[in-house]
């Protein structure tokens, strides 16, 4: 088998199920989307014929062909990119082991000083850039809302109605515009894409520095747009961009490196990194530092153990100290209107919670109902989602006449319900004042007389923010009327859906919170008498219903919402919320993240093994030809190979009278042999090199380029007379990859190649007179597309969760 996992393309798919297009790739072989509605179609044909007629249509889409084809591509924010596997082994070659004999104890001091060093700068660097997203909207946002609630005010409501919708439009456009032609891969939130990268997938561009600028410039224009959209998502694509920039050890080409830095150019520290990125992005989101850590540990890394718990705790921490400190500064009154409306954290909750065993039916139904509607969401938001990238693939003008689409309905939209809406009258014994005139307050004016106030443009004509705050708000059980409520519940449900797959950045986080504190008061409202909390409370507990309905994170999404309130008073009922509604909702779907993440095909390597690959060997998976190279290769073939194949790796096999007999020498990189080739260090003749490589070559010559940066055969340059020179790969050869024997099962080997990290492993034959190595397993040879298509009869032995299926939604709701 060839080693597959090429340069131009590394993975993407996903493990489709043809019964469940929910879980479908969007992206098949090649650059075209396929778009597989796999449902089977009621009352054609008996159970045998349907089952039949899926597992054709599921061969059908990726062909039954003998060479794995799959996954070579995936959509990355808007745009279809090449992937490709990253490798977290240990590399050992001569040159490798000659640089650690070297190293004495103030380079492992210096190593580890400087991986805390980093940890800082990450978390120092995630602080200001969560800060500045914070300011950014709550400056724009603010503005806008000034002029137009003083417009509303003068009852001018026309000029009113036109400023919010040019100030909405004109900032979606100028999101939309700064993604599409700058950093496509900046749209979406980037969950999914620092999901797939710390599972082992690495596409161009997701970090770099391009990409980081236009995601905080592009969500404070989106937020600050009224889209139903969160800052959370971007801040932890912004938190892993940062961490990846610092990781790759500067830049040559600016000349802002140090020697110091080549510690990290590999992709394991980049990895660690990465993941207390992730982790300082939430925690910068939220002003939650322990959040942070379990969200990285719950939801984004795929490997974890304590040295990394212990640095991603230090990186979140200093998140939390820096946003205190520049919170404070904020407090004088230089940062505009920052400060003013809604701070990061909600401390809204902060009195006594009492609870007794009559509050727990109240809280169970919250609980259900926020497990089927966290599984809609998903559904709807799959179905639209699809629909888009419909519309995106057609160019860069769809993608801004949909994003215009969706930005003048959404201003419609907010700027009409609160019409709809009876004017209430002043509490008499509020604290602020109403009705409130400007930005923010619980009291908005809108079209209503001095003395009263619309409950409705409270929630609506407001940032996200501020909404959660009055909905969050502790004895305001009565100023909000229900039909209010469900109008606002409605809107945010269906705005949230329709907002996220827009060419900008976006995050789900907060409008998944916001919809759910609407849930939440919604549920009090009807079922609150007979219960004893507090409507806010019922807020707080709707949104971990609908975060855990829909994203399926338990412990992470609990103290988010207890470092959101500041109240560890609520946490058995907040618990007890999110176990339930993730039960719910599992037996529908799987959570929204594994969803974007099978949808753009990222070839992501679950942590189980399906039932069937225990019934096959590693030697029914792999396939011819297997490119192999001598221990001393001819320049010219080394080209060859390197051009007409996109393989990363090939073993190097020593053959007489070299060795007795053929013998796996090890496993030599294509970068390293573009290293070698550039620096051309050849010999004349067939025999091995006397020179000592220690000395021609170090380590930082061959150390990672950053993310997405590889070298191409095609510029380097030889001549006639050094293509005929020979090269003597065993100095650079890694002497100990990882093997296993051909009769392993799949399962087993695909347990070893995910939690090692594996780019390459090397199948050895069970007989020593065949050929020293019969085939190299890549990420893609354990994709159930290329498993079930070498061996369809294994169709019906596929994990199956249990879940009921989309008939279970129509039946859930018309019985």
């Amino acid at each position: 088998m060839a080693p597959r996992d090429q340069n131009g393309g590394g993975g993407g798919g996903g493990a489709a199920d043809p019964e469940a297009d929910i879980e479908a790739p969007l992206i098949s072989s090649g650059s075209s989307f396929l778009f597989q509605d796999t449902a089977l179609e009621d009352g054609e044909g008996g159970e045998e014929e349907q089952q039949r007629r899926a597992r054709w249509r599921f061969l059908s889409s990726f062909g039954r062909l003998r060479s794995n084809v799959t996954s070579q591509v995936a959509l990355v924010g808007t745009d279809v990119c090449p992937i490709e596997s990253l490798d977290y082994e240990l590399i050992e070659n001569d040159v490798f082991k000659q640089d650690w004999r070297a190293q004495g104890r103030n380079h492992i001091l210096r190593y580890f000083a400087l991986k805390w060093a980093l940890c800082f700068l990450v978390g120092a660097l995630a602080a200001v850039a969560a800060f500045l997203a914070n300011l950014g909207v709550e400056n724009v946002a603010g503005v806008k809302f000034v002029i137009t609630s003083t417009l509303m005010f003068e009852r001018r409501f026309e000029s009113a109605f036109i400023v919010f919708l040019v100030s909405n439009f004109l900032l979606t456009m100028f999101a939309t515009a700064l993604t599409v032609y700058v950093a496509p891969a900046a749209a979406g939130s980037g969950i999914p894409e620092v999901k797939a990268y710390l599972n082992g997938v690495d596409a161009p561009n997701i970090f770099c520095l391009k990409t980081l600028l236009v995601k905080v410039v592009g969500c404070i224009a989106a937020v600050s747009a009224s889209l139903h959209v969160g800052k959370a998502g971007p801040l932890v694509h912004t938190g892993a961009c940062i961490a990846s920039i610092l990781g790759q050890g500067g830049s040559r080409k600016y000349r802002m490196t140090s020697k110091w830095l080549r510690y990290f150019k590999n992709d394991r520290d980049r990895r660690d990194l990465v993941t207390c990125g992730a982790g300082a992005g939430i925690a910068g989101a939220f002003r939650a530092p322990v959040a942070g850590v379990l969200f990285a540990l719950e939801t984004v890394s795929s490997r974890w153990r304590s040295a990394l718990l212990w640095r991603a705790f230090f990186t979140t921490a200093i998140v939390a100290v820096v946003l205190r400190v520049l919170i404070d500064v904020c407090k004088s009154g230089r940062c505009g209107l920052f400060g003013k409306g809604g701070l990061i954290m909600f401390d809204v909750t902060s009195g006594y919670i009492n609870y007794h065993v009559v509050d727990l039916p109240p809280v169970i139904t919250l609980g259900v109902l926020g497990g089927v509607l966290g599984s809609l969401y998903n559904l709807f938001l799959d179905k639209v989602l699809r629909l888009y990238n419909v519309i995106n693939q057609r160019g860069q003008t769809y993608k801004l006449l949909l994003a215009a689409t969706v930005t003048i309905c959404t201003s419609c939209c907010l700027f009409g319900l609160p019409w709809l809406a009876a004017c209430k009258p002043c509490p008499v014994d509020s604290e602020e004042a109403c009705p409130s005139i400007g930005r923010s307050g619980n009291f908005k004016k809108f079209q209503c007389q001095m003395g009263n106030y619309n409950d409705l443009a409270s929630l609506l004509f407001n940032t996200n923010d501020d909404t959660i705050r009055n909905l969050y708000s502790s004895g305001t059980d009565h100023e909000f009327h229900l039909s209010s409520i469900l109008l606002f519940f409605l809107a945010s449900y269906f705005l949230g859906i329709f907002s996220y797959g827009l060419a900008l950045p976006s995050g789900l986080f907060v409008p998944l919170i916001l919809t759910g504190a609407a849930y939440g008061r919604l549920v009090g409202m009807l079922i609150g008498s007979r219960s004893t909390l507090d409507h806010g409370l019922f807020a707080v507990l709707g949104s971990a219903a609908l975060l855990g309905g829909s994203m399926r994170m338990t412990v992470s999404v609990c103290v988010v919402m207890l470092e959101l309130t500041n109240n560890l008073l609520m946490l058995p009922l907040v618990m007890l919320v999110l176990i339930i509604s993730k039960t719910v909702a599992d037996a529908f779907n799987a959570n929204v993240y594994d969803l974007l993440v099978k949808l753009k095909g990222f070839p992501f390597l679950e942590g189980h093994a399906e039932p069937y690959m225990r019934q096959l060997s590693v030697s029914d998976v792999v396939t011819g030809p297997l490119q192999t190279f001598s221990g001393i290769e001819k320049v010219s073939r080394i080209v060859h190979v390197l051009k007409t194949t996109g393989h990363n790796g090939f073993p190097v096999v020593d053959e007489p009278p070299f060795s007795d007999t053929p013998m796996l020498y090890g496993l030599v990189l294509r970068a390293h042999l573009l290293v070698l080739l550039r620096k051309k260090d050849f010999v004349s003749s067939c025999t091995a090199s006397a020179l000592d490589a220690s000395k021609h070559f170090s380590p930082d010559d061959f150390a990672k380029r950053g993310s997405g940066k590889h070298d191409r055969i095609e510029d380097i340059e030889l001549t006639a007379a050094e293509m005929e020179m020979y090269l003597d790969l065993h100095p650079f050869t890694n002497t100990s990859p990882y093997t296993v024997v051909e009769t392993m099962s799949l399962a087993k080997a695909l347990i070893l190649f995910r939690e090692v990290g594996l780019r390459h492993l090397l199948v050895l034959p069970k007989s020593s007179k065949r050929s020293p190595v019969i085939g190299i397993l890549t990420r893609h040879d354990f994709m159930p597309e290329h498993v079930l298509g070498i061996h369809p009869y294994l169709f019906k032995s596929r994990w199956k969760k249990v879940r009921f299926g989309k008939s279970a939604f129509a039946n859930f709701f018309c019985h």
